[in-house]
């Protein structure tokens, strides 16, 4: 899976359009960022930038932004509604896809010290990447603002994580971190902001004080009406949707609502949303409502019908779901010929590609295969007696085969880092054995790539056994040629994995692989024989 992390830098500039302008510049021209949004505030005099990339991407991306900030905010000219301390105030590091809370704490660590390096400026850590608890939150580390900066840095408490302990006055100091995805979102009330507000109040974390606290963990929120909806809302901030995901405060804004006699009117999501929240409330209604929907699509449909994301505003999910904003055509050049252009590649005079990237389409054909009778059997009338024998079996099965065609490529570029060992410098002893370890590492590699396809082929059988003894009869000789393919193409990526072990030194490594590598390839043979006598 590709690697997903947002960065959210607030820099104290939100009048200077000039300013505005060099920072988001700075941001998008920089190689593997995706500039999103450019949030700027007078009165608060702060503007908001997200942008997403990969891990090393977004550091360079937050470092070209503060360097222009450097250049072009004076904090001592600085004043506004919003609390902050620094030029670029807070620079928060968010986990979208691929990557886990743990991995962006080090990316906020190694942005903070190439940053404090390069500008000779103070920069603390906070929340997840915190080092202390103190300063785990952030007003805890605001405290006081610019204005008490000078002093507080002189409290050995308060010597910054990064940078010197002294005060830069046109600067100030940075905040950087890690947290979970915000999510701004409102909820439709038909009735009086009066109506919205009491239905926050009970169900924001801070609720109305502390002897009376909300029943939903880290929200914050209030109501309003909004003149041009004509309607009011109650808008909250989900600052983990793990901890209180969007539909568990839809349903119980509803439930709120209900008890007010109040009707609500679908939501909206305010900016961008991470594609598995939306997922999530999708499979909560497929549970809710014991519905049969596996594709990707179809769930983000549902979730978009469910919550009303449609009611004030069209809801585009290419335009509002950071996955698919910043997605790339997959970089298979082989899955992606036709059917004949793949057969005119192989049958070219060329090693690659070869069998292994047959075998891999051929495994892939074979899941297909069951894949298609299992749907063609499912929701039909007279088979209405094995629909949950379907609806178990098609999304495993839909899966691999989604999982086994990226394998047609991968097969070709498996001996990339071997090659890259052959071509390596055998002048001294010294380069003889990293060009030797080199080329053993890329043989392991050249061999989990057959061996991938193998495991996944694999995982296909008992739901094949399935679709043969359940599926429409009419396909029979479909299920027989799916499972005649699967087990050919296990046994394709099997003489792979062999040919490739051959001048593997680790034996103990060889034992292993062989040993299940051989286990996959006889079940596969007992596996296919089975689905044939099944189907008599």
């Amino acid at each position: 899976m590709k690697k997903i992390v947002e960065c959210v830098p607030n820099f104290s500039e939100g009048r200077d359009r000039d300013v505005i302008n060099a920072i988001a510049d700075a941001i998008s021209k920089t190689e593997g960022c995706t500039l999103l949004d450019v949030d700027p505030g007078k009165s608060t005099h702060r503007t908001v930038y997200t942008f997403v990339g990969d891990p090393e991407s977004v550091i360079e991306g937050a470092l070209a932004a503060a360097r222009v900030a450097f250049k072009r905010i004076d904090m001592r000219k600085h004043k506004g509604e919003h609390p902050r301390f620094g030029a670029m105030d807070v620079c928060p590091f968010i986990p979208v896809a691929g990557v886990t809370m743990e991995e962006c704490a080090k990316i906020a660590k190694k942005f903070a010290q190439r940053a404090a390096e390069a500008l000779n400026v103070p920069f603390f850590l906070y929340e997840e990447a915190a080092e202390h608890e103190y300063r785990r939150k952030l007003p805890d580390v605001r405290k006081g603002e610019y204005e008490a900066l000078e002093e507080r840095l002189k409290d050995p408490k308060w010597k910054p994580d990064f940078g010197p302990a002294s005060f830069v006055p046109t600067w100030g100091a940075t905040a950087t971190g890690a947290r979970m995805f915000l999510i701004a979102y409102n909820v439709n009330i038909l009735g009086t902001s009066n109506q919205a507000h009491r239905i926050a109040l009970n169900l924001r974390e801070a609720g109305r004080g502390e002897d009376e606290p909300g029943r939903m963990k880290d929200v914050k929120g209030m109501g309003w009406f909004v003149d041009e909806y004509n309607m009011a809302q109650v808008t909250v901030n989900l600052n983990n949707y793990h901890v209180t995901a969007i539909h568990e405060l839809f349903e119980s804004v509803k439930e709120e609502a209900a008890a007010l006699n109040v009707g609500v009117a679908g939501s909206e999501i305010v900016g961008i949303v991470p594609l598995e929240s939306l997922i999530m409330a999708a499979d909560y209604y497929i549970e809710k409502e014991n519905l049969f929907i596996y594709e990707e699509d179809q769930k983000v449909r549902l979730a978009i019908e469910r919550l009303g994301l449609n009611s004030v505003a069209p809801f585009n999910p290419k335009e509002k779901v950071i996955e698919y904003i910043v997605a790339e055509p997959p970089d298979e050049p082989l899955a992606s010929l036709s059917v004949r252009g793949f057969i005119e590649e192989i049958a070219a005079r060329t090693s690659a590609p070869g069998g292994g990237s047959a075998s891999a389409a051929m495994a892939a054909i074979g899941t297909g295969l069951g894949s298609m009778v299992a749907k063609l059997t499912y929701g039909v009338r007279k088979f209405e007696n094995v629909d949950a024998h379907m609806r178990k079996h098609i999304p495993l099965l839909h899966d691999l085969t989604q999982k086994l065609i990226p394998m047609i490529d991968a097969d070709t570029s498996a001996f990339n880092e071997y090659m890259e060992g052959l071509r390596m410098p055998r002048g001294t002893d010294e380069e003889k054995a990293e060009r030797h370890a080199k080329m053993q590492a890329g043989l392991k590699t050249a061999i989990n790539v057959p061996l991938t396809t193998m495991r996944l082929a694999d995982a296909a059988w008992d739901a094949l056994c399935e679709v043969a003894r359940y599926g429409n009869p009419a396909s029979k000789s479909d299920v027989q040629v799916g499972a005649k393919a699967l087990e050919t193409g296990i046994w394709g990526a099997y003489q792979n994995v062999l040919i490739n072990m051959e001048d593997v030194e680790d034996e103990a490594y060889k034992s292993e692989i062989l040993k299940e590598s051989e286990a996959i390839e006889k079940r596969a043979r007992e596996k296919c024989s089975e689905v044939l006598s099944l189907l008599g």
